[in-house]
């Protein structure tokens, strides 16, 4: 369902994403992993459409997503990192406008917005101006206006930012059911745990490259730790400080 192939992203002289080879297919939860300004959100970014690639190609669902955009988004939901909203907007409007997007209108999409809402316990707050949420209720919203028009694939760049435990749970959970049901979800985070509990497969971006990629089996024959978490193989992979090179900063 999402296709990368030699993807790249130049800066000037700076490669952010360089020569990505990845393949996530249908009805799983891909994690994709890395240290800050290892290039994921780039990668995110041009799977969305909304930096264009320096090289290679991305395909949704078959789509190009450069040769065929429209095609391509009709098909995706994408949550980023740091998302805009009208805040002069209802919860209940902005849903409706993100439907309208993809020209969606009517019945079906009011009890659509329904449906999401009441979701995340948000219909009480359904008429309220989104100026008014919380940092947390603004993501909920977020992630409800990328799944409006019931996508087939699903992005997002870190998902749990500004929601509290019960609703990160729902969020694990509803995810799983996407995928359950023939969704292809797409996230990258720095919460290793959920990555761990959640995803199907993985992979790790370091300097713009993808250095180890597979199950959790597969991360820990990469890392050469055959019992390891998750936390404990991502920083073998992307060879994080050692406890003496903590030791000699704390101590200078």
């Amino acid at each position: 369902m999402i296709s990368l192939t030699q993807l790249t992203k130049r800066y000037g002289e700076f490669t952010a994403v360089d020569s990505i080879d990845l393949e996530i297919r249908g009805g799983a939860i891909f994690g994709l992993l890395g240290p800050n300004g290892a290039g994921k959100t780039t990668t995110l970014r041009m799977i969305a459409g909304i930096l264009e690639p320096d090289g290679g190609s991305v395909r949704i669902a078959g789509h190009d997503i450069v040769r065929e955009p429209m095609a391509a988004r009709r098909v995706l939901g994408f949550v980023p990192d740091r998302p805009f909203v009208y805040e002069k907007l209802t919860g209940a409007e902005l849903l409706r406008f993100a439907a309208g997007l993809y020209g969606l209108a009517g019945p079906e999409v009011e009890h659509r917005i329904d449906e999401l809402l009441g979701l995340w316990d948000l219909l009480a707050w359904r008429d309220q101006l989104v100026e008014s949420y919380s940092h947390g209720m603004r993501q909920k919203l977020i992630i409800s206006s990328a799944l409006v028009h019931q996508p087939e694939v699903l992005v997002i760049d870190e998902p749990m930012v500004g929601l509290d435990p019960r609703s990160a749970r729902l969020l694990k959970d509803l995810l799983r059911s996407y995928a359950d049901g023939g969704g292809t979800a797409l996230v990258s985070t720095h919460t290793l745990e959920l990555a761990e509990t959640l995803c199907d497969r993985l992979a790790v971006i370091d300097h713009g490259r993808v250095v180890a990629g597979g199950t959790m089996d597969d991360l820990r024959r990469a890392a050469a730790s055959e019992d390891g978490g998750l936390e404990e193989v991502f920083l073998r992979i992307t060879r994080g400080a050692s406890d003496a090179e903590i030791d000699r900063v704390l101590k200078a």
